[in-house]
């Protein structure tokens, strides 16, 4: 078990990164931050030469792999981090100088069990992606087909391991405050966060990941996902497909192809919308680097380490509330907050209705083509603070991948709107879900259901029947020690003292 001055004294290292990028400004200034968070921040500021405007990414960066993820899962929570530092999240590169070739050719051998000659007829020793968790490489299998290669980093494991030890343990101390640090669940945050992180450390869960998503897919002509070689995927080792074809982000490149780029705008809103609201289960990490226009027009994606679920419930909630937003309908959009359990009982439902209002009639009076998701999501979590909303981590990354597909769709098509092209679907979608046929189906189910599970339901009715919420269980917290208030002042000032050497150290690098 990590001494809580081993913790002190990483989340020191970690806060004197931060702090000589301005990234620790917004917690000193902001007068929620619990007193002891912002002491430690301005300890690891003192001395450091700050900038005026804030680098958040590349502080994140600077600090390691581990704190690439964490940042790019922060982004996801304005609520928590701020606008701005969400926003300057959003553009954190995930690439790291590729590890030797040597040591990636032993960490495939050693996963498939084989020697690489004979696995791979050709396999370049240069990558053509290295990030902060696994780097790529293009090869030829023996049966003649060009794939991709994704390998684990050596030791990466063991460093994600220390690092979430940590933060799950800073989590505690600041949730453990009270006060707004705990309304914002910073414990379910990084929770959720080692969840995403196991999937990306197993590359077997990853392929799984994008052969369920292509099983989704198939209902949307046009957006293509590789197909996995399982007979040289492994733990450590991911074989798929190689997808030639053209990055989103180069728009000049696309036109030069002869390719249509509203088309393509179109068929990425339109694949996104099918994967989140009909099917339940979407690519969360749709950014410009993950998505390429294949000559005959068809989107690739890769990279399927973070993906998101949303359950039928709660996905019937959220395409109620954008249409209701939409349309107007603000009263239903404010039963379905209080129907799902997002806005605490004891708040006036046409008091939230007003509030609702304030947002939705703003983007109502402009053009269609100028009705921002992103700008109506963010007035959404501005009110969460005035009801007493808990937090929705899965809701959350949902609405961090809508502003990211927003902003791949803008760049390609100037001219599109989300709700322009997600209308008709959203629309034809709860059409067919609360139809009469579907209720009628629907209840019959349940009535099944519920009849299998009588004699348990009776004797456990409270575990059946929890508060409405809609949200998957959250992930089973592990149990930290809280150190009390005097305590923590020792700690603090053991840490103090023993990070005098280090400091020291570290002004010299300025």
């Amino acid at each position: 078990m990590t001494a809580p001055v081993t913790h002190i004294w990483r989340l020191l290292k970690w806060g004197r990164v931060l702090a000589r990028h301005g990234a620790l400004r917004g917690i000193e200034r902001d007068p929620n931050t619990p007193a002891p968070v912002r002491r430690l921040a301005r300890l690891a500021r003192f001395g450091a030469q700050v900038p005026k405007v804030p680098e958040y990414a590349v502080a994140f960066q600077n600090i390691g792999p581990a704190a690439i993820k964490l940042g790019q899962a922060l982004a996801t929570r304005p609520d928590l981090v701020g606008e701005a530092a969400a926003r300057d999240l959003l553009r954190l590169q995930d690439a790291l100088p590729p590890a030797p070739f040597t040591q990636i050719k032993a960490a495939i051998e050693q996963a498939l069990e084989r020697p690489l000659e004979e696995i791979y007829a050709q396999f370049d020793p240069e990558p053509v992606g290295a990030a902060s968790i696994a780097q790529v490489h293009r090869a030829v299998t023996m049966e003649g087909r060009e794939v991709a290669v994704k390998v684990l980093r050596p030791g990466i494991e063991e460093e994600f391991a220390k690092a979430l030890d940590t933060y799950e343990w800073a989590a505690a101390q600041v949730e453990a405050m009270g006060g707004e640090a705990a309304r914002l669940r910073p414990r379910l945050v990084i929770a959720h966060f080692r969840q995403w992180t196991a999937r990306e450390l197993d590359l077997r869960r990853e392929a799984a990941s994008a052969s369920e998503l292509a099983e989704g897919m198939a209902a949307e002509p046009g957006f293509d996902v590789p197909a996995i070689d399982w007979t040289r995927t492994a733990r450590r080792v991911m074989t798929m497909d190689w997808i030639d074809g053209i990055k989103l982000s180069d728009r000049e490149a696309l036109i030069a192809a002869g390719l249509d780029t509203r088309a393509l705008s179109q068929r990425l809103v339109r694949a996104f919308l099918r994967q989140a609201i009909a099917e339940g289960f979407f690519h969360a990490d749709l950014h410009q680097g993950n998505l390429f226009a294949k000559p005959n027009g068809h989107i690739g994606a890769i990279d399927f380490g973070i993906m998101g679920r949303v359950d039928r419930q709660a996905r019937l909630w959220l395409a109620e509330i954008l249409y209701g937003l939409i349309t107007g309908n603000y009263a239903r959009v404010a039963e379905i907050h209080f129907e799902a359990g997002y806005v605490p009982a004891h708040h006036n439902m046409a008091e939230f209705t007003t509030a609702l209002r304030a947002v939705g009639e703003p983007i109502r009076g402009l053009p269609v083509k100028d009705i921002s998701v992103g700008q109506m999501l963010d007035g959404l979590f501005a009110i969460t603070r005035d009801f007493d909303m808990p937090t929705q981590p899965h809701l959350l990354l949902l609405q961090k991948t809508m502003v990211m597909v927003e902003g791949v769709a803008t760049a390609l098509d100037p001219d599109i709107n989300m709700w322009e092209t997600a209308e008709p679907f959203v629309r034809e979608w709860l059409r067919s879900e609360l139809g009469p046929e579907a209720k009628i189906a629907d209840e019959l189910v349940r009535n099944v259901r519920t009849l299998r599970r009588l004699p348990e339901l009776i004797r456990r009715i409270d575990y059946y029947y929890p508060a409405p919420g809609a949200a998957p269980p959250p992930p089973p917290l592990r149990e930290i020690a809280v150190v009390q208030p005097p305590r923590f002042g020792g700690y603090l000032l053991t840490a103090i003292v023993s990070a005098a050497a280090g400091a020291a150290a570290m002004f010299l690098l300025n």
